[in-house]
């Protein structure tokens, strides 16, 4: 059976640093470095002799959330290497700290652009690419990764974007490794985010890969509109289904929530049909009618061929912003255990939190 990762991390491919050659790296852990707050701690800025900048991750002391997302994020990272994952550069265990070394992401998370606050505008062929990128990471931890890895929080905030838009899968304090046998299903203690979170999981504590699909279904319905899964007590994957019509050939009855920005280019939404189709399965309440990672992946694919977007382009922009949405790591949203989540806050038919 999966279980939560134990008491000490293994340390293949990870570096270890010293808390002297951090402190250096942050210059005395000063404020202006910070970057990033939450629940779990600090993280700050960076900079490595050899001008190497990176996001170090600074557990609050007495955090025991934080010691074990720390031993899942070493554990994990260590021993997983894809192009579409955030790449963890080394770790610090002395002087009773935990920190956590990554790469450095320029330009922020997935939502912060979304939501106008990175400055940076996606078009429907970013958007398109971006999806692409982070079903690629996720597929390569569902069937490549050994053990199978379900990551257990997908969302717009743990999705980062290079100096290219190439998308990084991030955060893995969540994640469960599982046996092959257990890809398919795992009694486990419901965690994740609300808005985000597999409604069949929730009600039965079965995680499976699928669950990791029905968040990004989600995150597929925000690529379209630009919205959070939860606000002003609308549930997109609700409102979508409402809206939907498929005799309007062009918005799919979805203009009134399609991103602004998209309509504003008077660009047209080639493959919107067969993107919101695909992203319609993945948030299927039912496990068993949801595709795999994989096969959403090859979709996506095709979407873009056929629109004539080229795959592999690279799609870049300046760094604009620091990435602080994602290292907040906010506690009080993410990791919700079963017994801190009342019924009522989460319906099972695609609700929202009650006021």
């Amino acid at each position: 059976m999966g279980e939560e990762i134990g008491e000490a991390p293994k340390l293949s491919g990870a570096k270890v640093f010293t808390y002297d050659e951090l402190k250096i790296s942050t210059n005395n852990f000063k404020e202006i470095n910070v970057i990033g707050s939450g629940g779990y701690g600090k993280v700050y800025r960076g900079m490595f002799p050899e001008k190497k900048l990176v996001a170090i991750k600074r557990s609050k002391e007495g955090s025991m959330q934080g010691g074990l997302e720390f031993k899942t994020e070493i554990e994990l990272l260590s021993r997983v290497h894809h192009k579409n994952l955030v790449g963890l550069v080394g770790f610090c265990l002395e002087k009773g700290e935990r920190m956590l070394v990554y790469e450095y992401i320029c330009n922020g998370t997935l939502r912060d652009c979304l939501s106008g606050a990175s400055g940076i505008q996606l078009d429907w062929s970013k958007r398109l690419k971006i999806a692409l990128d982070s079903a690629t990471g996720l597929a390569y931890l569902h069937d490549h990764a050994n053990p199978p890895i379900i990551h257990r929080d997908v969302k717009s905030t743990n999705i980062l974007l290079d100096e290219n838009l190439t998308a990084k899968v991030a955060d893995f304090g969540l994640s469960l490794f599982v046996s092959d046998s257990e890809i398919g299903h795992v009694t486990t203690h419901v965690k994740g985010t609300l808005g985000y979170l597999d409604p069949e999981y929730y009600m039965t504590q079965q995680l499976t890969g699928k669950s990791d699909v029905y968040s990004f279904g989600v995150v597929m319905l925000e690529l379209i509109t630009a919205q959070p899964p939860i606000s002003d007590k609308m549930f997109i994957v609700k409102e979508v289904r409402i809206a939907l019509d498929k005799q309007d050939k062009q918005y799919q009855g979805l203009k009134d929530l399609i991103d602004p920005i998209l309509l504003n280019k008077n660009e047209i939404v080639v493959g919107l049909d067969r993107f919101l189709a695909l992203a319609l399965q993945c948030v299927e309440e039912e496990s068993s009618k949801r595709p795999m990672m994989n096969e959403i992946a090859k979709e996506i694919e095709d979407i873009m061929r056929i629109a004539g977007f080229n795959i592999n382009s690279g799609l870049g922009f300046q760094k604009r912003f620091h990435p602080a949405q994602f290292y907040s790591m906010d506690a009080s949203t993410s990791s919700s255990s079963r017994g801190n989540i009342n019924s009522s806050d989460f319906r099972y038919s695609g609700g929202f939190p009650s006021q």
